[in-house]
C-alpha cells in the first residue's frame, strides 16, 4: 500500500496539519522550530520500527497550551492524532479479491487512523459485507427459506450470532456460519484488517542526530542491551554488526578473533563501496572495524575487555583516524546507509522519514544524497524528509515539496497568536523565510545550468522568470515574437550583482544579456557596470526603456488596469477591497510603479488578506494563461511591451 495523504492533529505544535497530500517522495521545507519534525513523529507513532515507539502519550504530545482543557475539549473520545489514506496496489487488492471475490471490493482507498493513549489503530476498508453475505450463501446453497434469518441482515459479525441462535440450523446454514466464524469476532471487515495489515508499511525514522559511535565496549554493551539502554549512536554499530552477519551475542561468545574481524572487515568493505558510489567528497577513503583487547590506559570502559573500534583510512595520505573524527557530515551518511541497509534486510516494507538529512553535509554532497535517495530509495521505498536547505529542495521535482509553517495572527489587542503548525502544497508560501530554500534552490539550479547554457538572460529574480514565461507562452500562440527557448533565464538579484556574476562567468564565454529593473538611485551602480565594457550598453535593457517610465520593474510591462486584476484573481479580493488602476493609484501617488502601488494598497486592507509578494501574482499568472487570453486594451497593450523586450533580446541570440 503507498501512504497518499495524511492529516496530523492535537500533536505537539500542531493542531491542524491540514490534509498532506504525499508521494513517492515528500520534501517538507520550513523553518527551525516551524513543525517539521512534529509532523514526522507523529507519523512514525502510527506503525513504527522503533519497538519503543508504542502509543502518543497525551501528558507529553498534546498541544501544551490546551493540555489543561483536554477533557472539556474531547469529551466523547480521545484525541486523534494521526488520519491517513492509503492507495492499494495491485497485490493488495488480489490479495482481498481472493478472499471475498472482485464484486464486493468497492474502491482501492483504506483510511487509518490513531488516537491518544491507545495501541489500536482505526481501520476504514473499501469492502461490502452485504454482498459478501450473499456471496457465501450462494457458495453454501442456501435455499430461499434457509436464507430468510440473514436476508436483511449488512454485517457478518450479526449474521452470526443470528445464525448461532438459532434453535436448529441446516447443514447449507452451519457451513455458512463455520466460514463466517474463521474471522476475527466473525468480521469480514476485520479478516480485510488483518490481510491489509499484513502489508501496511513500517515507518523509520531518522534523525540527523542518529550517528555511529566510532568505538563500543562489547562487555558494556552487552549489559546495555540487558537493561534496554542501548544508545543511538551503539544501537547503530549493533545493526552494522547484523549487515556484518554477525551479532553481539557472537561477539560475546567467540573465541576465535580471526573469524569475527574477517566478517567485520567484509561488512565495511560493502559499505565502503556503496557510501563511495555516492561520496564525491574524497573518494580516497576506505572504512575498517577492528575487534582488539581493550588498553590499560583507555578511557574506561574501553580499558578492559573486547572492543570494536571503527576507524576510517585516507589512502592519499596513508593514515588511520578514528570514525569519530572524521567530519559530521560523513559519520552521519555512513551512519545512515548502515541503518538503512539493515532495516532493508530485517523489514522490507518501510516509509521512511528523515528529519534534517545531510545536514552537516556540504552543499554539493546534498546533491549526492538527493541523487541517492533517487535512485536508491524512491525505486522501493516512500519517502518523507524534512530540511531547511536550498539544496536538499528538489528543484526539478517542486511538485514534492511541502511548505511547514507556524501560522501566526494578531488578537483584538494586537497580541500574537499561534494557531499551531500548517503543512501546504503551495511552495511558494507569503513568509519569505519559509520559502527562502525553495527559491535558493531554483536560483541554485538555474545559475548551474549556465555552466553549460551558451545563451544567458539575467532577470532581477524569480518572478521575472514566471512573467517572462507566462508572457512568451500566449505570444507564442499568437505567432508572435517570444522568447526562444535557447535562453537560460538566471536570477541575478539586480543591478549590483550583475558585474560580479559576469565577472564570475566571463571565461565561459557566455552570451548574456541583461533585462533588469531600474530606479533612480541605482544610476551610480549602472554607471559602474557600463564602464567595466565587460557587456556592451546595448545588452542592459532596462524596464523603463520597455515601460516608458524613468523607474520600472518587469511589472510595469502589465498596463496598470491588467495588473489590478492579476491582483484580483491571484488573492480573491472582493467587493470594496477589489483592487482598481483608480485605487491602485490612489494608494501611492509619487509613483508609477505597480509594485509599489500594490504594497500600499495592500497595507490599507483588512488583516484577512494576506500580505503582497512578489512571487504569488507571478505564479498565478503562470498558472491561469487564461488570463492573457482576454482582446481587451489592457492585455493587448501588456503583451506589446513584452514582445518589444523579447526583440530586443532575440537581437544578440
Amino acid at each position: 500500500m503507498n501512504l497518499i495523504r495524511a492529516r496530523v492533529t492535537h500533536f505537539r505544535c500542531i493542531e491542524d496539519s491540514n490534509p498532506v497530500e504525499i508521494g513517492t517522495t515528500t520534501c517538507l521545507v520550513g523553518k527551525n522550530e516551524a513543525g517539521k519534525t512534529a509532523f514526522l513523529k507523529a507519523l512514525e507513532g502510527l506503525r513504527s520500527i522503533d519497538t519503543k515507539y508504542k502509543t502518543y502519550n497525551k501528558t507529553e504530545d498534546y498541544p501544551r497550551r490546551h493540555l489543561a482543557d483536554y477533557k472539556q475539549r474531547h469529551e466523547e473520545m480521545e484525541a486523534q492524532v494521526v488520519e491517513t489514506t492509503w492507495k492499494m496496489d495491485d497485490d493488495d487488492k488480489h490479495a482481498l479479491i481472493e478472499e471475498f471475490g472482485a464484486e464486493a471490493i468497492h474502491g482501492d482507498e483504506v483510511k487509518i487512523t490513531k488516537r491518544y493513549e491507545s495501541d489500536s489503530i482505526i481501520w476504514t476498508v473499501p469492502i461490502c459485507e452485504s454482498h459478501i453475505l450473499q456471496q457465501l450463501a450462494t457458495r453454501f446453497a442456501l435455499s430461499e427459506e434457509e436464507a430468510t434469518p440473514v436476508a436483511d441482515i449488512y454485517t457478518t459479525a450479526r449474521a452470526a450470532k443470528v445464525l448461532e441462535k438459532l434453535p436448529q440450523r441446516t447443514e447449507s446454514q452451519s457451513d455458512m456460519l463455520a466460514a463466517i466464524n474463521k474471522h476475527r469476532n466473525s468480521s469480514a471487515t476485520n479478516r480485510a484488517i488483518d490481510i491489509l495489515a499484513a502489508r501496511l508499511p513500517h515507518f523509520l525514522y531518522f534523525s540527523h542526530y542518529d550517528r555511529m559511535a566510532g568505538e563500543i565496549s562489547i562487555n558494556k554493551i552487552s549489559q546495555d542491551k540487558s537493561q534496554s539502554q542501548i544508545s543511538e549512536g551503539d544501537q547503530v554499530f549493533l545493526d552494522f554488526l547484523e549487515y556484518a552477519g554477525t551479532s553481539l551475542d557472537d561477539l560475546v561468545a567467540a573465541t576465535r578473533f580471526e573469524e569475527m574481524n574477517a566478517k567485520c572487515e567484509a561488512a565495511a568493505n560493502r559499505i565502503t563501496d556503496q557510501i563511495f558510489e555516492y561520496w564525491t567528497q574524497n573518494d580516497q577513503l576506505s572504512i575498517e572495524v577492528r575487534l582488539d583487547e581493550g588498553k590499560p590506559n583507555d578511557d574506561p570502559p574501553f580499558n578492559q575487555g573486547t572492543v570494536a573500534r571503527a576507524r576510517v583510512k585516507n589512502n592519499l595520505h596513508r593514515v588511520t583516524v578514528p570514525f569519530s573524527e572524521r567530519s559530521a557530515g560523513f559519520i552521519w551518511f555512513f551512519s545512515f546507509l548502515v541503518k538503512f541497509a539493515q532495516i532493508r534486510k530485517s523489514q522490507g516494507n518501510v516509509i521512511i522519514l528523515l528529519d534534517e538529512p545531510g545536514l552537516t553535509l556540504h552543499g554539493t554532497a546534498q546533491k549526492d544524497l538527493l541523487r541517492y535517495f533517487r535512485e536508491q530509495l524512491e525505486p522501493k521505498h516512500q519517502l518523507i524528509y524534512t530540511t531547511h536547505s536550498p539544496f536538499m529542495v528538489p528543484a526539478d521535482n517542486l511538485a514534492s515539496v511541502r511548505t511547514v509553517e507556524d501560522v501566526m495572527h494578531r488578537d483584538d489587542r494586537g497580541r500574537l497568536r499561534s494557531e499551531g503548525t500548517r503543512i501546504r502544497a503551495d511552495v511558494l508560501t507569503t513568509d519569505p523565510q519559509t520559502n527562502f530554500p525553495v527559491f535558493g534552490a531554483m536560483g541554485f539550479e538555474v545559475t548551474q545550468g549556465l555552466l553549460i547554457a551558451p545563451n544567458t538572460l539575467l532577470v532581477e529574480g524569480p518572478a521575472d522568470i514566471l512573467y517572462l514565461q507566462a508572457a512568451s507562452k500566449r505570444l507564442q500562440t499568437l505567432g508572435r515574437t517570444h522568447l526562444d527557448p535557447k535562453w537560460a533565464i538566471c536570477p541575478s538579484g539586480g543591478i549590483d550583482k550583475v558585474l560580479p556574476f559576469v565577472r564570475l562567468f566571463y571565461a565561459n564565454k557566455l552570451n548574456i544579456v541583461v533585462l533588469t529593473d531600474f530606479d533612480r538611485g541605482q544610476r551610480r551602480k549602472l554607471d559602474l557596470l557600463h564602464r567595466s565594457e565587460l557587456l556592451e550598453k546595448e545588452r542592459i535593457i532596462l524596464a523603463t526603456d520597455i515601460a516608458s517610465q524613468p523607474e520600472a520593474d518587469i511589472e510595469d510591462f502589465f498596463t496598470p488596469a491588467f495588473f489590478a486584476t492579476l491582483l484580483n484573481e491571484t488573492y480573491g479580493l472582493q467587493d470594496n477591497h477589489k483592487s482598481s488602476t483608480q485605487k491602485l493609484t490612489s494608494a501611492d501617488r509619487k509613483t508609477h510603479r505597480n509594485v509599489k502601488r500594490a504594497e500600499a494598497y495592500f497595507r490599507l486592507l483588512p488583516d484577512k488578506y494576506p500580505v503582497f509578494g512578489h512571487y504569488d501574482p507571478a505564479l498565478h499568472l503562470l498558472t491561469h494563461p487564461e488570463l492573457l487570453e482576454d482582446t481587451s486594451a489592457a492585455v493587448n497593450t501588456s503583451l506589446d511591451r513584452f514582445e518589444a523586450a523579447f526583440e530586443r533580446i532575440a537581437k544578440y541570440a
